[in-house]
């Protein structure tokens, strides 16, 4: 049967593995075994109870204020699928059109951090975590590290970026990095040949996949930071995920790179993935994972859901998604977007009754031309069969 069938509360989860059950809530992972629940997949009150007892239904109590600001919503890159873009390329080239340009000023950053410390008092939070997004970020390479500078004083304690990396020299990785930035995210879309066909450069429809590897190599030699790969799923990359995965682990170190697979959902206008979630796509995604680990890289441990920290909350309580002109978004996927604006960074948050049917979440935008069940029973395989594979590693 379809564990989706019994929902738990609070973002919980209760997956049936090989040999034992998993349940995955909050406040972390435990096995189980088959006493522990009914056979119709639930679990059984007693085992809820001590599950409750031990706080693992709870949230662990947010620590630091997330705020993402993009300092770009420029992109140098043309991808397809991207939910900027506003239409796809007429020409069939590497120019979509694209949301409004803005950059980020250091008059908008003094309205940002001002916002910002009014958001974090209101959540009695005294750090703060920023992502540096786009666009491309590293457009704007003064906005990223003015931002990071300033907004020591107001408690930030680390940040992150994501970037296609074609503008990280090694100089502005260490002058990032000494400001506070440790992980990176970057995007490869399968092996070379079919990350050179998709992720182009706008101005000369060039490949770039050799030169985000050298980036990030030349990075890592003078830096700390980590890198997280994300692998972009599709028709199109499917074929080379393997052989991306193995070439990946020559050409970096995976002891500093976390690498995950995401199908890329229909999110850029006239886009479309037919790839589907079909029981085959999760034994690919089960082996990819497998493999990566093998290799040395780290592949995340499947977890209870959660609201995500911006777009999860309404009014900012947790964390805030701010465009480079000062306008605010419920979500990072709607942020530059016109008549998605919450607010602004000078006056806060418009009410909540104004905004309500603009307050969306990143989950809401990703857009599958498949029953949400059929989503969530290949989630729920292929997260079972990750944790019965680091179990019998000892690696959970």
């Amino acid at each position: 049967m379809s564990l989706q069938q019994v929902q738990l509360p609070d973002g919980a989860r209760l997956l049936e593995g090989k040999r034992n059950w998993w349940f995955l809530g909050r406040g972390g992972v435990v096995r189980l075994g088959g006493r522990h629940v009914t056979p119709e997949g639930a679990l059984k009150p007693d085992t809820e109870r001590r599950l409750r007892e031990r706080g693992m239904f709870a949230s662990p109590p947010a620590r630091s204020y997330a705020l993402t600001v993009l300092t770009s919503t420029n992109c140098n890159l043309g991808c397809g699928y991207c939910f900027q873009n506003t239409a796809q390329d007429a020409t069939n080239g590497s120019r979509p059109p694209r949301i409004a340009r803005t950059r980020l000023t250091s008059e908008t950053i003094t309205s940002i951090l001002g916002f910002t410390e009014r958001q974090m008092a209101a959540a009695e939070l005294d750090r703060l975590r920023i992502l540096l997004f786009g666009g491309e970020p590293l457009l704007n390479p003064r906005g990223c590290l003015e931002l990071l500078e300033r907004a020591a004083g107001i408690g930030m304690t680390s940040a992150w970026m994501i970037s296609n990396t074609t503008l990280l020299t090694p100089r502005l990785a260490g002058q990032l990095s000494d400001l506070g930035l440790d992980s990176v995210q970057v995007t490869f879309d399968g092996d070379r040949a079919d990350h050179d066909r998709i992720r182009v450069n706008r101005a000369d429809n060039g490949g770039t996949y050799d030169k985000i590897v050298r980036n990030i190599v030349a990075a890592s030699e003078v830096t700390p930071i980590r890198w997280t790969l994300r692998v972009n799923v599709s028709q199109e990359t499917f074929d080379g995920v393997d052989a991306l995965i193995d070439r990946l682990a020559a050409e970096l170190d995976p002891s500093r790179c976390a690498l995950y697979f995401a199908r890329v959902g229909d999110v850029g206008i006239g886009y479309a993935n037919d790839l589907l979630h079909t029981g085959e796509l999760s034994a690919h995604f089960t082996r990819w994972q497998r493999r990566a680990l093998e290799l040395g890289f780290t592949v995340s441990r499947p977890g209870a859901r959660r609201p995500c920290r911006t777009c999860g909350h309404t009014e900012g309580r947790y964390g805030a998604v701010i465009s480079a002109d000062g306008t605010l978004a419920s979500c990072w996927e709607t942020a530059g977007k016109p008549d998605w604006e919450v607010g602004t960074a000078a006056d806060g948050y418009r009410p909540a009754d104004a905004t309500s049917d603009r307050w969306i979440s990143c989950e809401d935008l990703y857009r599958y031309d498949e029953d949400t069940r059929v989503l969530a029973r290949f989630r729920d395989d292929v997260d079972a069969t990750l944790l019965d594979y680091l179990d019998e590693t000892e690696r959970l």
